[in-house]
């Protein structure tokens, strides 16, 4: 206890309070995944989640020993799939903390001239939709502890319109801040919060979809996923009276010169 009697607080809340679970979506590769491996290390008990249960096992394998991670496999773009599988993670943990929405899906064929409608109603389903549905499967669990925090990792392309991500992906970045800044207003008074994570180009997987895929030594240049996953650990581990509403990262490099 602290001198006004309440609990004394840490990096992951109350000093009782070693068992945080965190939900992460797109957990297979890229960010997802980082983040996934990055918050089990820290002690985080952390729920899978991913279309693909194969890549959600290879996640597994990559995790330190003594971590306590499980596999929810799911479409996030199914609703129905979502509910069930936010009851599964609720009977497996009890409690989710924390909530970081990384999936993300583009399309090679994204301009305005050659995005089919096929391809962007898929962006918007898995990216936003997806989010959407996460986000209020697990608000009523945060609502009830009257704690939470929500992490959407964005992307420079969600503050400023880029046509090499391409406009369907540009709208759903766009729509996740919105979700973030909704979240801070209407849950605040909940003890939930909401941050929203801009990086620039981050070398991932997503980078093989687009029309003409960077090589390598550029994508060594790029931010990595182990740098948005400690963005989002900042975001998660600050004490509940403080939220990190909107976080911008970039890489070094000069993005005109690539």
């Amino acid at each position: 206890m602290d001198g006004s009697g309440e609990p004394e607080m840490n990096r992951f809340g109350t000093s009782s309070d070693f068992n945080r679970c965190v939900v992460v979506t797109g957990a297979g590769s890229g960010i997802g995944r980082a983040v996934a491996l990055n918050l089990a290390n820290h002690g985080w008990q952390v729920a899978l989640v991913g279309r693909r249960a194969e890549a959600l096992k290879d996640t597994v394998l990559l995790a330190g020993a003594g971590t306590t991670i499980e596999l929810f496999p799911c479409d996030i773009a199914d609703a129905t799939a979502v509910d069930a599988m936010a009851s599964s993670v609720t009977e497996q943990f009890g409690r989710v903390d924390a909530l970081v929405n990384a999936a993300g899906v583009n399309t090679p064929l994204r301009s305005l001239e050659t995005l089919t409608r096929v391809d962007f109603h898929r962006v918007m389903e898995t990216n936003l939709h997806g989010a959407y549905y996460c986000t209020q499967a697990f608000l009523p669990l945060m609502r009830e502890r009257h704690e939470g925090t929500i992490v959407n990792i964005s992307s420079e392309a969600g503050r400023q319109a880029s046509a090499k991500a391409g406009s369907a992906y540009v709208v759903y970045k766009f729509g996740l801040s919105g979700l973030t800044q909704s979240i801070n207003a209407e849950e605040r008074s909940a003890g939930i919060r909401a941050c929203c994570i801009f990086p620039g180009d981050v070398a991932t997987p997503l980078l093989d979809q687009r029309p003409s895929p960077p090589p390598a030594e550029t994508r060594a240049q790029m931010l990595q996923p182990d740098d948005v996953a400690a963005c989002v650990l900042l975001a998660l581990t600050l004490p509940s009276r403080a939220v990190v509403e909107e976080l911008v990262i970039r890489p070094r490099y000069v993005q005109a010169a690539l």
